[in-house]
């Protein structure tokens, strides 16, 4: 078992996430930046789909009951292991009583912890993906026990990968959502010319921004949305659904983030900066 120790802001379990039950409400959710626990999983030669610790802004601190190897990734804290540094994207080998602390977040915003084997925790409609009220807790409390299976011996093809983190990307790449039609030219011109800053209302639902386009008074049915869905309200405010997000909406989907832009705009936070770009 993996213990924590302390749980952090908001740590949860997280896989690829959980398809087919989209019309029956239940979001994907999943790992919010893709791309970097791609990579982890490769370098510790875990199936695509193991699942992870997602970290978010604060870590935890862990005690591992079973030897193992660990790879972080994503954002980057400081993170010790019994007090020696660490760093993201490089093979660790953990043995049983080690325990791992994260410190200060240094850069991006949601960091990543694989393991040998992933975690093995109840699969619920196809995924270990924690999203409540699907799984019994929406994130990892203290003294909560995670499971895994214990790996004495591994050597890895791989031992190190470049950083293939988004974390100093500003640009998201979109495509034209359902109702981009709708848009005119002071719209069009205001959404791919100016910058937009995250807001205090942001989380594995969606992000909003500080600044606003042109208002409209558009009326739509509502309709399928998904992750990296841009939505305007009429009061010209931009909302982007993430991997929580809701599976239908009645705001017009102007936008569609790609998948490398969903993994960009994970790791933003309050006051940070983006712009759109098509593409």
């Amino acid at each position: 078992m993996l213990k924590v120790l302390k749980s952090g802001l908001y740590t949860t379990l997280q896989d690829e996430g959980r398809f087919g039950y989209r019309d029956k409400g239940v979001p994907v959710s999943g790992i919010m930046d893709l791309d970097v626990v791609r990579n982890a999983n490769i370098l510790l030669e875990n199936e695509t789909n193991a699942a992870v610790l997602e970290i978010t802004m604060t870590g935890p601190t862990l005690l591992f009951e079973k030897a193992t190897y660990i790879v972080m990734a994503g954002a980057e804290f400081s993170v010790t292991l019994n007090n020696e540094p660490l760093s993201n994207n490089k093979v660790h080998k953990v043995k049983a009583g080690d325990i791992l602390s994260y410190g200060k977040l240094l850069k991006g915003f949601r960091g990543y912890l694989a393991l040998k084997g992933g975690f093995q925790s109840k699969v619920v409609l196809g995924s270990r993906s924690q999203y409540f009220p699907i799984t019994k807790k929406g994130f990892i409390k203290e003294n909560t026990e995670l499971p895994y299976e214990e790996c004495l011996d591994f050597e890895p093809k791989i031992s190190e990968l470049k950083s293939n983190s988004f974390l100093d990307e500003t640009v998201l790449m979109v495509s034209k959502g359902p109702e981009f039609k709708l848009l005119d030219d002071m719209q069009l011109e205001q959404l791919f010319i100016n910058s937009f800053t995250v807001a205090k209302e942001y989380n594995r639902m969606g992000y909003q921004f500080n600044e606003k386009i042109k208002e409209h008074d558009w009326s739509m049915l509502t309709s399928a949305t998904m992750p990296g869905t841009v939505q305007l309200t009429p009061s010209g405010k931009l909302i982007i659904l993430m991997k929580d997000g809701q599976t239908t909406g009645g705001y017009p989907r102007i936008l569609q983030l790609k998948d490398k832009a969903i993994s960009i705009l994970a790791q933003k936070k309050f006051g940070d900066a983006i712009s759109f770009k098509l593409g």
